[in-house]
């Protein structure tokens, strides 16, 4: 390919983007996932700790040697998703019983979930947004609870929980977007890169009904 040919690197390996950048038209010519300390600063807040790893991790790809030998004009696209109840992360859960302590502190109450997104321009640019969505899930009893835990669902999840999947049904009520949620939000991601000078509309022309 040429190195003047327009590319887009997501630096994630989660099908849950991957699947989503699809559904709003844009295939990643790379998938590159990074691996960074994900591990929260001392008192740092849930939705400072999204944006510092989305920011992080395009960082990260864009100073590698494969991502910089895809030519002149490729963006990068990063992001990172943490579940709060207050001022408490909720991370990915990988344990039962931290996993039935996640979904009893969620139960009949409002979470928020916050997405980092980060682009990094051919020129450099960094940009970055901040995306929030408040979650309030229904009160759940414990045949919800061992059921959802039985499911795996749960397990690597921020939160404790794919909202993609059977939790969806715990839901009440949501403010925001649905795809934040879910790992990227897509009206946001798609006007930075458009914003950015990605051409967005050209690939839609090129994949129809993709």
């Amino acid at each position: 390919m040429s190195e003047d040919i327009v590319k887009l690197v997501l630096a994630s390996a989660s099908p849950r983007r991957i699947a989503l950048l699809e559904q709003a038209g844009l295939k990643a010519d790379l998938i590159y996932p990074v691996d960074v300390d994900e591990e929260p600063r001392r008192r740092e807040a849930p939705r400072l700790l999204a944006a510092r790893l989305a920011q992080e991790k395009a960082l990260a790809a864009v100073a590698t040697a494969t991502v910089r030998g895809l030519g002149r004009n490729v963006f990068v696209l990063a992001a990172d998703t943490t579940v709060a109840v207050g001022r408490r992360n909720l991370g990915k859960t990988e344990d039962v019983d931290t996993a039935i302590d996640t979904l009893k502190l969620l139960s009949g109450r409002m979470h928020r979930v916050y997405t980092g997104v980060c682009v990094i321009t051919p020129t450099g640019k960094r940009i970055r947004r901040l995306v929030e969505t408040r979650v309030r899930f229904k009160r759940l009893s414990r045949e919800d609870i061992d059921t959802y835990i039985q499911s795996e669902e749960w397990r690597g999840k921020a939160g404790c929980y794919a909202l993609q999947g059977r939790a969806e049904a715990f839901v009440r009520a949501l403010g925001g977007t649905y795809s934040n949620v879910v790992g990227l939000p897509l009206y946001e991601t798609v006007t930075i890169l458009e914003g950015a000078g990605y051409p967005v509309y050209f690939r839609w022309n090129q994949t129809p009904g993709m």
